[in-house]
């Protein structure tokens, strides 16, 4: 079996099989609001939970609604193909990266770059998930260790200012250009550093004094 060519249409369906299974995982609120519907999030709040407050959740219905979540965008795109992409001869701009992609993959110079790149990003994986690992060892609880390090005093810590050793945002800011982590870094600076404190400074003046119990309204966020 090693001995026949991986071909181009084997790594689109390939592809496409990942980006569906992860995709659905989010858009079909495994990780939010799939738990929302629990009678365990109802009884959180102050009053006993109504009849319409929760849904008991079976794997038949998660398994029909997982099917409407999946094939709806399917069944919006379809009407908007011809229109959009035959018709007008748009660009569909997620599909022709994915397909330059992966054509670059099959070529003699392609399949060398590529070759380097997963060698490179596995490094880059172990290195990360070493540094997860090490810092796992320095966190007790909620809001300790090396994710929650007052670097810039404590102070500082109490307005959010600190740096919290964290891989994946080193990554994402050497593939953003100057421009975007400036911005990112000035708005961080103005938001935090300038409106919070001051929004907190009001506090009973601009809007009342939350009730930590309370669990209607923007305090059934937290």
């Amino acid at each position: 079996m090693l001995q026949v060519p991986f071909t181009r249409q084997e790594n689109t369906v390939i592809q496409t099989c990942v980006v569906a299974s992860s995709g659905i995982t989010f858009s079909g609120g495994f990780g939010s609001y799939l738990f929302g519907m629990s009678d365990r999030i109802a009884k959180q709040l102050g009053s006993g939970p109504g009849e319409n407050d929760y849904k008991e959740l079976s794997l038949a219905w998660m398994i029909g609604f997982l099917f409407i979540v999946s094939f709806l965008g399917l069944m919006a795109v379809v009407p908007l193909r011809k229109i959009m992409i035959i018709d007008f001869k748009l660009t569909y701009p997620s599909g022709t990266a994915t397909a330059h992609l992966i054509n670059s993959f099959h070529t003699p110079e392609g399949a060398k770059l590529a070759k380097k790149q997963v060698r490179a990003l596995g490094k880059f994986f172990s290195f990360s998930f070493l540094w997860g690992f090490f810092q796992w060892f320095y966190t007790a609880a909620d809001g300790c260790g090396f994710a929650n390090f007052p670097t810039l005093g404590l102070k500082a810590f109490e307005n959010r200012f600190y740096f919290d050793f964290s891989a994946t945002y080193v990554g994402v800011g050497m593939i953003c250009p100057y421009i975007i982590n400036i911005s990112l870094l000035l708005g961080g600076i103005l938001s935090w550093g300038l409106m919070w404190p001051l929004i907190e400074k009001r506090e009973g003046d601009w809007y009342p004094k939350p009730d930590p119990g309370d669990m209607h309204g923007i305090q059934g966020y937290k």
